[in-house]
């Protein structure tokens, strides 16, 4: 397929001598360091159980959207169950989990919490094994755990349909992958050199945007650029923890992700633009954090609130649900199916916390009676 009349980034004669304008950074690094702050600062006055649930709720996320990104739907009551495993956090029943879900999880996770240990190829190989567990990527069988080898010609990043593709970006050859990856590998592990020498933040988003110009998979390189991202934003954080997800605010800003991301790649060695709109979406990132942090603290002040009131294993799974912010609206069919039970037993189960005050009647329910959480406080 024709490439067209580019020039992409690792063809540069500088390449890779990334520039940048670091006084024009200077204001979009302060304001991500400044929402970061915020945000640890909230998490330092809550307990450690509520930590891990922020947590939890964060690198859930994190693992369906950058799944979503590249047009894969993950089951979220799968990915949580997968994580809450591996954190020891206690959800109650566990949902049952595909090989495929436990890849990106241990992925994500990885990255996170030894974001101290050296990138290595054989890391970056576990990683890409664990993303393709059958040795497929849909129905092409792919190379996994390998760098890959062009026997079917360039890799090239193709949108639009058979006879009418647009190519927007072409990767280096094969052939010079291990040279590639030997320098990117080098750059990441320096400490304390001068190679070391950027802002960490600005290392995280020339970080993404190296490893994802090098493409060294068959598929998944945006997934691995985004891990690779993650472990040095947990780096320059000090924290094993992940509290707010990059990946999530790239998925609700799709489109803007990709065109920057080609208009970098076809252009020269100066990354400014690319640098300013990762600390802008960072900065959203971690806002959009907050939003998750009150959900959590709410959650958490229902539990105190109602602590004197039993709830059967049911109601407890349900409310939880309405908690996490539950879809559409509830009502007894939905229950029952949700908590597999007859709809007898889910009218039993909602009239009692109806008469309880747990649950109120929704106005305007239509056909059928639909519930939802009470804000008043339980009769003394």
């Amino acid at each position: 397929m024709n490439r067209g009349e580019y020039t992409y980034l690792w063809e540069a004669s500088d390449w890779p001598a990334w520039r940048y304008d670091l006084a024009q950074l200077a204001g979009p690094m302060a304001e991500a360091s400044r929402a970061q702050g915020l945000l640890m600062g909230r998490l330092a006055d809550v307990g450690m159980a509520l930590r891990d649930e922020a947590s939890l709720a964060a690198l859930t996320e994190d693992v369906v959207k950058t799944s979503e990104i590249e047009g894969e739907h993950l089951n979220v009551a799968s990915v949580r169950s997968s994580i809450a495993r591996r954190l020891g956090v206690d959800i109650g029943a566990l949902a049952p989990v595909d090989r495929h879900v436990e890849g990106v999880v241990e992925m994500v996770i990885d990255a996170t919490t030894n974001s101290a240990a050296p990138l290595t190829r054989e890391r970056l190989f576990g990683w890409h094994a664990a993303l393709f567990p059958t040795g497929y990527s849909g129905l092409a069988r792919i190379d996994v755990g390998t760098w890959r080898d062009d026997a079917s010609g360039p890799m090239q990043v193709v949108s639009g349909p058979i006879g009418r593709q647009r190519v927007h970006f072409e990767a280096p050859p094969a052939p010079r992958l291990e040279a590639e990856m030997q320098r990117f590998l080098a750059w990441v592990n320096a400490r304390d050199t001068t190679s070391a020498s950027e802002p960490p933040l600005i290392r995280a988003g020339l970080a993404h945007l190296w490893f994802v110009t090098i493409h060294p998979f068959d598929d998944g390189n945006g997934r691995v650029a985004r891990a690779i991202g993650d472990l040095l934003l947990a780096r320059a954080e000090h924290s094993s923890q992940r509290f707010y997800s990059l990946s999530a605010q790239i998925q609700r800003e799709r489109k803007a992700y990709y065109e920057i991301l080609e208009r970098t790649q076809k252009t020269s060695m100066d990354v400014t633009p690319w640098l300013a709109w990762f600390l802008a979406t960072l900065r959203r990132a971690v806002d959009e954090a907050q939003l998750t942090l009150d959900a959590v603290l709410a959650k958490a002040r229902f539990w105190q609130r109602w602590a004197a009131t039993p709830f059967n294993e049911r109601q407890a799974k349900l409310v939880n649900k309405l908690l996490d912010g539950f879809e559409g609206k509830l009502n007894t069919s939905k229950w029952a199916a949700i908590a597999r039970c007859s709809s007898d037993t889910a009218l039993r189960d909602i009239n009692d916390l109806v008469a309880r005050g747990v649950l109120r009647k929704a106005e305007g329910g239509g056909r059928s009676t639909n519930y939802e959480l009470n804000e008043a406080p339980p009769p003394q």
